[in-house]
């Protein structure tokens, strides 16, 4: 059984490290170097930078940004945020990312994924799900979660899957920033019907929600920003309590 992880996550907006609810009400968090550094000290076991106002304002990830933060990096580090092409992807990991984050390219053009495995190998190849309750149905969103597809969030991670992801970083929107706890259903729903390991986000407010997100799902990481952010729980301690409840952490 794969251990599990635990990532931090840096939303970033104009330089800035950000964080709201459900999408929305954006407050500074940070300088995203300066996290990064302390992400690393306190044990993280990866780290995710989503420049989450790329794809809206159709504008490229930060490269130089990825580059100050690697720089200080030993970690596996995910980028995401305006990426739609093998050439995106080539300067990301030039500039020092380990794995690639797509959402809204990869609903708009799928093949992009296969593309992308092909090129870097699927273990690069992060597919990021924000998906929302409407309707009784969990349906992808893209751009920055502002708009709705018809996309079935299942159907749209085993296609996902299928094309070549190595990754799926599945994300509540209904629990994002509301510190309630990881939406179990839909990590649940997803893990048990793809192969493919399913990182957790979105609602992360206390120990006690990574410790049900991993024993009564198969997501084999947990992802959180706030709570990181402005030291709500420290990672080093998180895992101890984690090991406590005779759940593998790395």
């Amino acid at each position: 059984m794969l251990k599990k992880r635990i990532i931090p996550c840096l939303d970033i907006k104009d330089g800035a490290t950000v964080k709201g609810i459900n999408f929305e009400d954006l407050k500074n968090a940070g300088d995203p170097v300066e996290l990064a550094k302390k992400y690393e000290r306190e044990g993280a076991d990866e780290l995710v930078f989503l420049d989450i106002t790329a794809t809206i304002e159709n504008r490229k990830t930060f490269v130089e940004l990825v580059k100050d933060i690697a720089k200080e990096l030993s970690i596996p580090f995910t980028v995401g945020g305006g990426i739609s092409s093998v050439e995106d992807v080539r300067k990301l990991l030039e500039a020092g990312a380990d794995k690639i984050s797509i959402n809204s390219s990869a609903v708009k053009n799928p093949a992009l994924i296969s593309e992308l495995a092909k090129e870097f190998g699927s273990q690069c190849v992060v597919v990021a799900i924000d998906t929302r309750l409407v309707a009784d149905k969990d349906l992808v969103h893209i751009k920055g979660g502002r708009e709705a597809t018809e996309l079935l969030t299942i159907e749209w991670a085993k296609e996902a899957e299928s094309l070549g992801a190595g990754e799926i970083l599945l994300t509540s929107m209904d629990g994002d920033g509301t510190k309630n706890g990881f939406d179990l259903r839909i990590t649940k729903l997803v893990s048990d019907n793809i192969s493919i390991p399913v990182i957790a986000s979105g609602g992360a407010g206390k120990v006690d929600d990574f410790v049900k997100v991993f024993n009564e799902t198969k997501a084999t990481g947990g992802l959180a920003a706030s709570i990181f952010h402005f030291n709500e729980i420290g990672i080093q301690d998180l895992k101890q309590q984690l090991k406590t409840q005779k759940i593998e952490v790395r």
